[in-house]
Formats: structure tokens, C-alpha cells, sequence
């Protein structure tokens, strides 16, 4: 190993001290392996969006309902899925009228939720409120605890009034939400 690499190096040395070359002198032509690249100017999305946009935008309503129709069957989709769920009445007067009794629609359910049980009230309070649920004593004893709390959720009128009324008569700040 040692030889060859003494060898390689007189090589070197005696090639770069005489001037005749093994190699040819002529010097060969390579084949030329440029790409031709084309030089694309990069379109924002952006812009891309904004161009189509108007494009839509001149478009008449007989058009626009072809192309509503073209991407409906191609994507598979239905514009109706994009509509509002509530469409708004026609007419002057009698919208504000409709718009009328849909504010004033009554509360269904009601949320009972216990504000503060002074110390003294604390037994009375979990009876009651075992007695208004099926608490077992811990669970009962943990929701007095830690107030405000929600004691019951999405019940009547008439039943959270009931509870409220029979927190209320051993010492509890009840409110109805």
C-alpha cells in the first residue's frame, strides 16, 4: 500500500514537471445540458381570488345559476346546505310584526342555582336539597360547598319556583336563571 501511494505521487510530480501529457491535446466538445426554463411569474392567491371574484361578479343571473348548478353536480354539494337556517318573511309591515312575538317567546326551562347557604343553614340546606334530588349525603354536602353552583338544570317554571321556594325557607340565596 505504501508503494502505490509513493508511486501515485512521483506520478504527480513528474507529470507536472514534463510538458507532454498522456491525454490528448485537442480539447473534446461536450454535448451542452442547459434547461430551458420558463420563467413564470408567480400569481398571488390572492390575486388569483380577486380576478375570479370579479369575474363572478359580471356574471348575469342566468350564468351565475349554470355555475351554481356546473359546481353543485361536480363537488357533489347543495347550495341549500349554505343557506340561513330562518328565512326573513316578505313584506313591509308584516315582517315587524312576525319579528314581534319571535322576542317575546317564552322561557321553557329554567336553571336553579344556589348562591349562598350561611353556615348556620348548611344541614337544613343538603335535607332540602336531598330531598328535591336523589344526592346521596357527600354529593349533597359537595354542592353546598363551593357556591354559586347550578342545584338543577332545564326544568319548568313551576319547579324551579318549588325549589327555590323550599331553599329559600331554611336560610339559602337562591336565584333562577
Amino acid at each position: 500500500m505504501a508503494s502505490l501511494a509513493l508511486s501515485s505521487v512521483s506520478l504527480i510530480s513528474s507529470s507536472s514537471s514534463s510538458s507532454s501529457l498522456p491525454f490528448p491535446s485537442k480539447t473534446l466538445a461536450l454535448p451542452s445540458y442547459r434547461r430551458r426554463h420558463l420563467r413564470l411569474t408567480p400569481i398571488s392567491a390572492a390575486t388569483k381570488i380577486e380576478e375570479l371574484g370579479t369575474q363572478i361578479e359580471n356574471l348575469t343571473l342566468a350564468e351565475a345559476k349554470n355555475l351554481v348548478d356546473l359546481l353543485q353536480e361536480r363537488l357533489g354539494v347543495s347550495a341549500a346546505a349554505f343557506a340561513p337556517a330562518v328565512a326573513a318573511p316578505a313584506g313591509g309591515a308584516g315582517a315587524a310584526d312576525a319579528a314581534a312575538p319571535a322576542a317575546v317567546e317564552e322561557k321553557t326551562e329554567f336553571d336553579v342555582i344556589i348562591e349562598e347557604v350561611p353556615s348556620n343553614a348548611r344541614i337544613a340546606t343538603i335535607k332540602v336539597v336531598r330531598a328535591l334530588t336523589s344526592l346521596a349525603l357527600k354529593e349533597a354536602k359537595e354542592l353546598i360547598e363551593g357556591l354559586p353552583k347550578k342545584f338543577k338544570e332545564a326544568v319548568s317554571k313551576d319547579e324551579a319556583e318549588d325549589a327555590k321556594k323550599k331553599l329559600e325557607e331554611v336560610g339559602a340565596k337562591v336565584s333562577i336563571a
